[in-house]
């Protein structure tokens, strides 16, 4: 039986909840290492803290997204997960910028790495289910615009995550500084309405989408009723996966060196842009990020303080450009890619995006100048204006990450073991934030004695290796789609 098309707005409502999921996401990537600084995080310790987004992936969406193959209640097949997720992430976000006052239990910037912790997990119980959701409702057809909508909710997300805190101060009004161990309004008040909308547009689709019934389902994938499967041990299921995971098509190896450069560099961007750029162009010294020197202050001056807080409603701002770009990028990234070839357009993709990185040293120009954005009136660093130039640049090498290595992986795959070889590929994604947060802060302290936009030009070095990995990877090349994969 042929599986009905769906209104356009239908399509949309599947989808619709990722708008709010991506929204919280972006604010995580662009505040948790202020807010953890704020909270007494000392510089060189804050990967340790972050550790916890790739741990939480690594863990929850294999488990998430075999879970909901297997569920069919009453709430739905995928819906609650996506529903029970974002409630998670949702309190999580409430949360975090209060740990303050949870003092009395345990030092508040260990409460707040329990609730990025938390926040990181339910934003992959969420996100997996949502991709899932997608390839359940809508037919062949329509598979194209369903992933489109997608895509283009996840980049509406980032983008106002990105910018909440900035907004919030230049035209709301809020303070963007915070008395020593608190949290400033701006970003507090930015992850109130991050969880807001979070859930009230997760609820949205799970109110408005109705998913079939296991018969129904059945009947329209094409699939016969799913014996009763034979139960393993433990034991068995390890020797099985153990046994996919040596055996991995040589394509998926060649294509875990790039992703190690790859994510390498996102988590040293994702960690250490906000202390870079603050030191870089506003000129506040390292000594300022130092919980030692800190713990023995009363009170941060007042010009610190204003420093710190412009930076890092700054680094919102940046954060929104490249995803903004990413986005402008993936209208074409096909076209080039069936054009010159998929790996040449991954190759180049990556090397603007570690220029992009490099370059981030180059400006550093005090002289303040104002930017009208919106309907406000800023004064910057002119080199901090100068940073959405670099942007341009990892936008396109973000665009094409999420992109580009599972078009060239899916030529590479048997049929029938697809499913279970993504799920692995997602390790190349996990393990390299993982010895990223393991070592990068160790290399920022002993190495680049906590500068931290030297941590950035390394970034851009391994940008560029993996750009270079990106030659010695084999790729059945055909012409295709390219779907984003990632958030």
């Amino acid at each position: 039986m042929k599986q009905p098309t769906l209104p356009f707005w239908q399509v949309w409502n599947v989808s619709f909840g990722f708008l709010g999921v991506q929204l919280g996401f972006a604010l995580q990537n662009a505040n948790v290492s202020r807010v953890l600084s704020d909270l007494g995080a000392d510089l060189h310790s804050l990967s340790l803290f972050w550790l916890a987004a790739p741990i939480m992936g690594l863990l929850v969406q294999p488990i998430v997204g075999a879970a909901s193959d297997r569920t069919w209640n009453r709430v739905g097949r995928r819906r609650p997960y996506i529903l029970g997720g974002a409630i998670a992430a949702a309190i999580g976000m409430l949360l975090m910028p209060n740990a303050s006052l949870f003092v009395a239990f345990m030092a508040p910037m260990l409460f707040g790495g329990m609730m990025l912790a938390l926040m990181d997990g339910a934003f992959n119980v969420t996100m997996q289910p949502f991709r899932a959701l997608v390839a359940d409702m809508v037919p062949d057809e329509q598979r194209t615009l369903g992933y489109s909508i997608q895509a283009l909710l996840i980049n509406i997300g980032a983008v106002i995550g990105s910018i909440l805190p900035f907004v919030l101060t230049n035209l709301i009004g809020l303070e963007n500084t915070a008395p020593k161990g608190e949290v400033a309004p701006t970003v507090t008040w930015a992850f109130y309405i991050g969880a807001s909308a979070l859930f009230l547009t997760v609820l949205w689709t799970v109110i408005r989408t109705k998913e079939y019934a296991p018969a129904d389902y059945n009947r329209y994938k094409g699939l016969t009723a799913a014996a009763p499967a034979e139960k393993k041990s433990i034991a068995q299921r390890l020797g099985n996966f153990w046994q996919l995971f040596i055996n991995m098509p040589k394509t998926m190896r060649q294509l875990a060196v790039v992703q190690f450069f790859s994510w390498f560099s996102l988590f040293i961007m994702w960690v250490y842009t906000t202390p870079a750029i603050t030191q870089h162009i506003w000129g506040i010294e390292a000594k300022w990020f130092d919980a030692d020197y800190l713990h023995s202050l009363d009170t941060i001056p007042p010009e610190i303080a204003a420093a710190k807080g412009a930076a890092g409603d700054w680094v919102g701002i940046i954060f929104a450009a490249y995803s903004l770009f990413a986005a402008l990028f993936s209208i074409v990234l096909t076209r080039i890619a069936n054009r010159f070839g998929r790996k040449l357009t991954y190759s180049l993709s990556l090397l603007a995006g570690g220029l992009g990185y490099m370059s981030f040293i180059l400006f550093q120009n005090p002289e303040v100048v104002h930017v009208n954005l919106w309907l406000t009136q800023v004064d910057v660093p002119k080199g901090a204006l100068e940073l959405l130039i670099p942007m341009i640049g990892i936008g396109i090498a973000w665009a094409a990450i999420l992109a580009m290595p599972y078009a060239i992986l899916a030529g590479s795959l048997p049929a029938d073991k697809t499913g279970v070889y993504m799920g692995i590929f997602n390790f190349t994604i996990a393990a390299p934030q993982i010895v990223s947060g393991l070592i990068a802060g160790q290399i920022l302290k002993y190495v680049f004695h906590n500068e931290a936009i030297y941590i950035l030009v390394l970034a851009g070095v391994c940008m560029i290796l993996g750009a270079i990995s990106v030659y010695f990877v084999k790729d059945a090349e055909t012409k295709t789609e390219l779907t984003p994969q990632g958030h």
